[in-house]
């Protein structure tokens, strides 16, 4: 974490816009924050995204306006609030991060498990300064990310699950692991001239544990650097798909029964950025995923840029 200090804001809420994403945490019950948001930040404004509604017009907008929010705010899963992050960092604005999604991957390694938790450290002024992760595929546009950047193995499960999402998001992630399992192909990726057949590709934000390879749950707030897991295309498809394994305990049941990668398929390195070639098979979606949001590109390929900007986000949390 890179440190922490205090930020006015109102007791009412006033000066803060809050988009709620109410698509996200669909595989959760969660209680309805807009009683919570009425009674402790009264005079906030609360935005729900209609179907379709882009966010970054949202919030524009409300820059744009007589009164622009001091603070931006986001209810919901990853993929929002990296969103809203962004957002932040471009307009100049803290945010307020909620957990409204399935992982909530960011919040909880701020220490932020409730809607309550984190308007008390609104309330309170509390924030931190973190650091997160700028991708750019092919050149364009720099994305915030909080989490992780992927290729391989995981962006096709997501891509999978998403042509399957009429089944709902338990049965279509369950058709999307087994379609996986007999499908799965390695892809190639090129760095520094070097070439090297593949299952996945994981680039996490900031230092993360060095017993598991997808490293989707964040664990390093300063984020000075990346943790790239390379899990070279050794062994077979059962061992690429149980790769994905991010909880601890999973992973020791697979490493227990054998069925996890071996030490010697991963490759670990610790750096301030990387470039990727990144070549999947003829036929194969060519896809990246950057905090649970899929991002397709050209079937050709792409070069994905990943660089750590440290201190570049002020996020309001507890203190530490």
């Amino acid at each position: 974490m890179e440190g922490s200090s205090e930020i006015g804001t109102p007791a009412s809420g006033r000066g803060v816009l809050i988009v709620r994403n109410t698509q996200s945490g669909t595989a959760v019950i969660r209680a309805d924050p807009a009683d919570t948001f009425a009674q402790r930040l009264p005079d906030a404004v609360v935005h729900v995204l209609a179907d379709g509604e882009d966010v970054d017009d949202v919030v524009v907008a409300a820059m744009e306006s007589d009164a622009p929010p001091d603070v931006l705010g986001v209810y919901g899963g990853d993929g929002s609030v990296s969103r809203l992050a962004h957002l932040a960092r471009r307009h100049e604005r803290p945010l307020l991060a909620m957990p409204g999604g399935t992982f909530n991957h960011f919040v909880r390694a701020l220490g932020i498990d409730s809607v309550d938790i984190a308007i008390d450290a609104l309330l309170a002024g509390s924030a931190v300064t973190t650091g997160v992760v700028e991708a750019t595929a092919d050149g364009g546009e720099p994305i915030t990310v909080l989490n992780v950047v992927s290729v391989g193995a995981y962006p096709e499960l997501i891509e999978e699950r998403e042509r399957r999402s009429s089944l709902g998001k338990w049965l279509g992630g369950v058709a999307a692991t087994w379609t996986a399992l007999r499908r799965a192909e390695p892809l190639t990726v090129v760095r520094d001239g070097r070439r090297a057949r593949v299952w996945s590709v994981f680039v996490s934000v900031g230092r993360n544990d060095p017993e598991r390879v997808a490293t989707m749950q964040r664990q390093d707030l300063a984020a000075d650097v990346l943790d790239v897991r390379i899990h070279h295309a050794r062994g077979s498809r059962l061992r690429a798909l149980a790769s994905l394994a991010f909880g601890k305990r999973t992973a020791a049941v697979l490493r227990a029964v054998r069925l996890f990668p071996r030490d010697a398929d991963i490759e670990r390195l610790v750096v301030p950025e990387i470039e990727l070639l990144v070549r999947p098979q003829p036929g194969r979606p060519s896809v990246f995923v950057h905090d649970g949001e899929l991002v397709e590109r050209d079937a050709a390929g792409f070069t994905l840029h990943c660089v750590a900007v440290p201190a570049s986000l002020r996020v309001y949390a507890p203190a530490p």
